[in-house]
């Protein structure tokens, strides 16, 4: 029976970390000079993480935090990059130019130590 408490547990700590990762994502985007215009967007049947402006163009970006870099970007999924892509399509369908509107999409990985490592454009459509 003291499996669930800790199930419940080790969940509320890997949220609380991953919201403490998307944190440092966006202070990380906001000191090169993007805009952040939305934390945890939700449409189109998938959340994005972060959703940046830098100049006209949309940066949408998904967070992944693990032990390493290299386990943080192998969590990235095929099913979860269509979400993705139609979250973000969702997204342009409001913005003036559509889906002509200059886009792209960056994952950020984030370590057990708390290092960043964006891969800009990372996931194209």
């Amino acid at each position: 029976m003291t499996a669930a408490p800790e199930r419940v547990r080790r969940g509320a700590r890997n949220q609380a970390a991953g919201v403490a990762a998307e944190g440092a994502v966006a202070r990380h985007y906001e000191g090169r000079g993007a805009r952040l215009v939305h934390r945890r967007w939700r449409g189109g049947g998938a959340e994005v993480d972060l959703i940046a402006r830098e100049g006209d163009a949309v940066v949408f970006v998904e967070v992944k935090r693990a032990a390493t870099h290299a386990r943080a970007a192998e969590s990235l999924r095929p099913a979860q990059i269509e979400r993705l892509f139609a979250a973000g399509a969702a997204f342009l369908a409001g913005e003036p130019g559509g889906q002509d509107t200059p886009a792209r999409f960056d994952v950020a990985l984030v370590d057990g130590a708390g290092r960043i490592s964006v891969l800009e454009n990372a996931l194209a459509a």
